[in-house]
C-alpha cells in the first residue's frame, strides 16, 4: 500500500497516520506529539519533528525484567507530559517498536485517542518533510488524568493471568519471537540465558527470519505496516483469531506491543500484552519450558 493511501484494511485507520496526515497536526497545541526511544535524546535534539517532545522508554519500564513501571509512576509520567484520558497523543520513533511500547501503555492507561506515525521518523524524512534541532517541546503538566486509572487494565496480562490463559480454550498466549527463539535455538537476548518457549503458546509469525529486531512479517522494509488482512491471514494459519483472547508476548514487550497495536488497529478487541514475556517466564524455575524443534 503506497504511503498516504486510505487504509480500508483497518477498523481504526484514523489512528495510523501517514506523514502527510501528521504534518498539519504536529504544531497543534492540543496534540501531544512524542518521539519515543531508548537513550536517544542526543539524536532527538539533533533532528526531530517540530512540535515533538522526547520520551525515553527507560521511564516506561523498570529493571530488572523491563516490565512496565507501576501504575503510580506511569500516571505521574503521563501527567508530566500533559496527557489526560481525553488527550490526542501521537507517537513516533526511529525504532517503531519503541513507539509501539509507548502506544500500548497509553491505551492501557485509558488515553482515548492514541495514534502512531506509520513508518516513524524515517518515513517522515523520506516524505521530504522538515526536521528541526533543539531540545523539543517543553510539556505543560496536567493536573488530573480525568478518569479512573488505568482505564484498560485488561490490555496488560501478568504472570498469574498468563498461566490461567494457557488453560482456557477461548484464550492463547501468542509468541512474537523469531523462529530460532521459538524453537529454543537461541534466547534472542544477550542478557537472557534461558532458551525455549512457553508450552502451549502459539507462534505469531509466519516466517523464519532470525533477526530479533526484524518485523518483516508485520511491516514493509521501510517500517510501514503491512496490509492488515494479510497479517490476519498469517495469524489464522497459526490458529490465532479474534474470537479468543490473545495475549501477545516476546522477550521484554517491544515486539509484542507492535503486534498488539496492529491487532488493535485491525479491530481485534480481546487482546493484551503479556508484559513479562519470555524474560519473566523463564526466570521462574517453576514454569515449564518446551523446545519446539
Amino acid at each position: 500500500m503506497p504511503p498516504g493511501a486510505a487504509r480500508k484494511d483497518l477498523v481504526r485507520a484514523r489512528q495510523l497516520l501517514a506523514p502527510g496526515e501528521l504534518a498539519p497536526l504536529a504544531r497543534n497545541g492540543a496534540v501531544r506529539l512524542l518521539e519515543v526511544g531508548c537513550a536517544g535524546a542526543a539524536a532527538f535534539e539533533a533532528a526531530h519533528i517540530d512540535g515533538a517532545a522526547w520520551l525515553d522508554t527507560r521511564l516506561l519500564e523498570a529493571p530488572p525484567l523491563f516490565n512496565k513501571v507501576g501504575d503510580a509512576a506511569l500516571l505521574h509520567l503521563l501527567l508530566a507530559h500533559g496527557i489526560g484520558h481525553d488527550s490526542t497523543v501521537i507517537v513516533y520513533g526511529r525504532n517503531p517498536l519503541a513507539a509501539a511500547r509507548a502506544a500500548h501503555l497509553m491505551l492501557y492507561a485509558g488515553v482515548l485517542d492514541v495514534r502512531m506515525l506509520d513508518g516513524g521518523f524515517a518515513g517522515w524524512c523520506a516524505a521530504g518533510l522538515p526536521a528541526v534541532a533543539g531540545p523539543g517541546r517543553v510539556p505543560v503538566a496536567a493536573h488530573s488524568f480525568g478518569a479512573p486509572f488505568p482505564g484498560r487494565p485488561d490490555y496488560v496480562t501478568g504472570m498469574a493471568q498468563a498461566r490461567q490463559l494457557l488453560a482456557r480454550s477461548d484464550a492463547a498466549l501468542v509468541s512474537i519471537r523469531t523462529w530460532r527463539e521459538f524453537t529454543g535455538a537461541t534466547s534472542g537476548y544477550s542478557y537472557i540465558a534461558a532458551r525455549g518457549e512457553i508450552p502451549g503458546a502459539l507462534w505469531g509469525r509466519a516466517g523464519r527470519e532470525g533477526d530479533v529486531n526484524s518485523m518483516s512479517h508485520f511491516q514493509h522494509a521501510d517500517g510501514r505496516m503491512l496490509d492488515g488482512d494479510a497479517i490476519a491471514a498469517r495469524w489464522r494459519l497459526g490458529g490465532i483469531h479474534p474470537g479468543r483472547h490473545n495475549a501477545f508476548y516476546c522477550g521484554t514487550g517491544w515486539r509484542a506491543s507492535l503486534a498488539f497495536f496492529y491487532a488493535w488497529l485491525m479491530g481485534w478487541e480481546r487482546i493484551s500484552v503479556f508484559d513479562g514475556g519470555w524474560y519473566e517466564w523463564s526466570a521462574d524455575p517453576a514454569n515449564p519450558v518446551v523446545m519446539n524443534f
